[in-house]
């Protein structure tokens, strides 16, 4: 059984092939990561799964029926996002932030209902920002906006939640904190990120990205191997298997004079191959 579904999907931007032929469906309450370097199309995907860009060819589909035909409001009912970085100009505090994920649920210029007071609340709690409800959101931290951007995107109340690159810029602590938030969510997942590491930690599926096109899906343990990560990323790395995921440690190359040897180096923050 699938919920959300892109089958052969193509994206022309700017007369270039950006996403080419990519199909990826989700199973209800899976974690699915999204990987590859920079310009390989995640960000593109998640944007035709939300339905915010339509396909140059190929279809989305929820429940089998294709994005275009349920309707921008249907599918924010359903599918929430969650881009890289939030920005207001206006003063807001962080319950008007998380009140904004009910929009898709109301029309337009009708007051709230107790429905969206309880999701919202319900929204703040479990993102542990609570206390946090009346403070303005440009006081808060990184990893605290990022909890906000989440919180509002479950006041949606979504079934299939698409996050592109969450952890970035935030240590490792908060990307541990905001990973482990987002695995414990009852929703079906997308996640797009860069630290292999982590991928390999949360994820139950990996789709891998380069120039558009799928390069293989699997389980973090089936794809992530040695020669995967020098044909897409083009690095040199080990891969050795801890109970529950495989980790990774990347070869760090000799400096041009051939002073330094080589070494082997974890990935404990986000990385940019």
């Amino acid at each position: 059984m699938t919920s959300l579904r892109a089958d052969r999907v193509v994206r022309h931007i700017g007369g270039k092939v950006v996403v080419d032929g990519v199909t990826l469906a989700l199973r209800p309450g899976e974690t699915v990561g999204l990987l590859g370097p920079n310009g390989s199309g995640k960000s593109t995907l998640l944007r035709l799964l939300a339905g915010v860009l339509s396909p140059t060819a190929g279809v989305v589909t929820l429940d089998g029926r294709p994005l275009a035909e349920a309707g921008r409001r249907a599918t924010a009912r359903r599918v929430a996002t969650v881009e890289q970085h939030a920005h207001t100009l206006t003063e807001l505090t962080v319950r008007d932030v998380v009140a904004l994920g009910r929009i898709p649920h109301r029309r337009a210029w009708t007051p709230s209902t107790t429905a969206d007071a309880v999701a919202v609340t319900e929204a703040l709690a479990r993102t542990g920002l609570t206390d946090r409800a009346d403070q303005s959101w440009h006081t808060l931290s990184g990893g605290e906006r990022q909890r906000s951007q989440i919180a509002r995107a479950l006041a949606q109340e979504p079934r299939e939640l698409l996050l592109d690159e969450p952890t970035n810029h935030l240590d490792i602590q908060h990307q541990l904190d905001l990973l482990d938030l987002i695995g414990g969510l009852p929703v079906t997942t997308v996640i797009a990120l860069h630290d292999l590491n982590l991928a390999a930690m949360y994820c139950d599926r990996l789709l891998v990205l380069r120039d558009g096109r799928a390069v293989t899906e699997g389980t973090p343990a089936g794809v992530l191997t040695p020669g995967l990560i020098e044909q897409v990323y083009g690095v040199r790395a080990e891969v050795t298997h801890e109970p529950g995921h495989p980790v990774i440690r990347f070869l760090r190359s000799a400096a041009r004079d051939g002073s330094l040897p080589k070494r082997s180096v974890t990935s404990d923050a986000p990385t940019e191959p």
